[in-house]
């Protein structure tokens, strides 16, 4: 039990040796890109940066769902030969009304809208109503899983999005039913990352239908406001003919017939195949490319365009086709995010956060020095040692995974500190306990180790339990504090337990003292 082996020894002593050369890329510069060079990250508090809050559009969920069911409705009921009238959608009540062409084809209009494929099941209900209209009305229960399924794609895309900044672990969080956390470390100008995040994407493909020009629409066309020019607007239909998240690869170049910038996209098989079937069948007509409910551009069809690539231009300088070709290759959200909350913290207030943290855990660790020196002697400075590694290994593991250091985990450092002092003061107490009752140095000290090392296994297994539990329901701030301290305990039961001992255990050794200094 009070005995090391050289084995024993060098293993400590490396593992020691590991943490100091694994803190080291805290305090000096990387000496280059390709040297690896695993640093800890300052949150949000501490580095500065943005905050964001940002709320799903629930009602465009439901709205755009809606569209798509009523122009299913059309080509469900145009495929059987079937008509319709004033079809319409009703975002508040989630229904699609029609009245059908004639009394006669009511029961083939309720058979065949019932045999629509449903993105869920019972997505909606077709029933016709007293005064005689048809009504496709979507289940409460579909909605709530759809708007779920849109808040959890929401996050994902922002996450790519913003990966592609270039930004430094982002923290990205769901808060409650609708609403998204977006914190950027060293970013305390949000502006860019506002609007790309504030952008929805959504690029489709829908032919123009010119004979509507200077007529108002019919059923199933939309007039569409010109991304360029506002003021002017072209007939789309809305039907979708080649949908834009088929696409594979977007990226920003140079066009080589104007020598403006543009964006290049790519196809996979699926949305080339689409591509392919509608520019083959309507070669000589317009075709519009949709962004966000705006035509970018309508250029007239030559000829097939079957190799799954397109250009889009107009008007670009290289940032906008940059971020546009960002968007398209990240996706479209689900539905439009909007900013209900913003918070900058500007890089001194982080820097006085650190400075705060730093000196509150400089007091803390030499106030408990100067209390482990004063009553308990040399076994005193023998637990200062393990406590300085304690901290030297807790910033090693944190730096080896690149974790992002919160004030709460500096809080939760200290707290560390503080409960291995605890397991170092209760073996020191133990052994005192022992020399009272006239036992040897040896067999107090062995004693003291024994008695107190399973009262110390049991406390940290159990705060390693409710911590565990805290990093597993907690969010943010909260889960950087369980998780330095989930560290801070493996670290302490190294320390305490075989550090400690060790350095006891070699200077009884060498020096086979008949009273023991504490």
């Amino acid at each position: 039990m009070m005995y090391y082996s050289r084995l024993k020894l060098a293993s400590v002593v490396a593992v020691c040796l590991l943490g100091v050369l694994l803190c080291l890329p805290n305090a000096l510069r990387q000496p280059a890109p390709t040297v690896p060079w695993r640093q800890i990250h300052l949150g949000l508090d501490l580095r500065g940066g943005s905050y964001l809050l940002m709320q799903v559009d629930m009602n465009s969920v439901t709205a755009d769902r809606l569209r798509t069911l009523a122009d299913g409705t059309r080509q469900a009921l145009l495929g059987a030969g079937l008509g319709y009238r004033d079809i319409a959608t009703d975002a508040h009540a989630g229904t699609v009304t029609f009245t059908p062409r004639t009394p006669s084809e009511t029961e083939a209009d309720l058979k065949t809208l019932r045999a629509m494929p449903m993105a869920v099941a019972n997505e909606f209900a077709v029933a016709q109503r007293p005064d005689g209209a048809i009504a496709i009305t979507l289940s409460p229960e579909a909605m709530r899983l759809r708007a779920t399924e849109a808040v959890t794609q929401s996050i994902e895309i922002v996450r790519r999005r913003i990966d592609a900044t270039g930004a430094v672990d982002p923290e990205i969080t769901r808060q409650g039913d609708d609403r998204i956390v977006v914190e950027l470390p060293g970013i305390s100008d949000p502006e860019r990352v506002k609007h790309l995040l504030g952008t929805t994407a959504k690029m489709t493909f829908h032919m123009v239908q010119d004979s509507a020009l200077g007529a108002t629409p019919g059923p199933g066309v939309s007039l569409l406001p010109m991304m360029n020019a506002p003021d002017q607007k072209l007939p789309i239909a809305d039907h979708v003919d080649v949908d834009g998240s088929d696409l594979t690869n977007a990226s920003a170049a140079i066009d080589q017939q104007t020598g403006e910038w543009a964006v290049d996209f790519t196809f996979d098989s699926v949305g080339a195949r689409a591509f392919a079937t509608t520019t083959k069948a309507n070669v000589g007509r317009r075709f519009a490319i949709v962004l966000d409910n705006k035509v970018v551009q309508a250029p007239v069809i030559r000829s097939a365009i079957t190799g799954g690539n397109g250009q889009i231009s107009g008007g670009f300088d290289a940032q906008s086709a940059t971020d546009l070709a960002l968007l398209l290759r990240a996706g479209a959200l689900p539905a439009p995010l909007s900013v209900i909350e913003q918070r900058s913290i500007g890089p001194s207030l982080g820097a006085d956060s650190i400075r705060a943290g730093m000196i509150s855990l400089g007091v803390g660790f030499g106030l408990v020095i100067v209390f482990m020196a004063l009553f308990y002697g040399r076994f005193g400075w023998y637990a200062n040692v393990s406590l300085l590694a304690n901290l030297v290994l807790m910033v090693a593991i944190l730096s080896l995974f690149q974790a992002t250091l919160t004030l709460p985990g500096m809080a939760g450092m200290l707290l560390t500190l503080g409960m291995a002092v605890d397991a170092n003061i209760l073996i020191n107490e133990r052994i005192r306990e022992e020399i009272a009752r006239n036992r040897t140095p040896l067999a107090a000290m062995q004693a003291g180790f024994e008695r107190a090392t399973s009262t110390i296994l049991d406390s940290n297994a159990t705060a390693l339990l409710a911590h565990i539990m805290l990093f597993a329901f907690g969010t943010g701030p909260v889960q950087n504090f369980a998780l330095t301290i989930m560290i801070g305990i493996v670290t302490t039961l190294f320390t305490t337990l075989l550090l400690s001992r060790m350095l006891m255990v070699r200077w009884y050794a060498r020096t086979r003292p008949t009273v023991l200094p504490v």
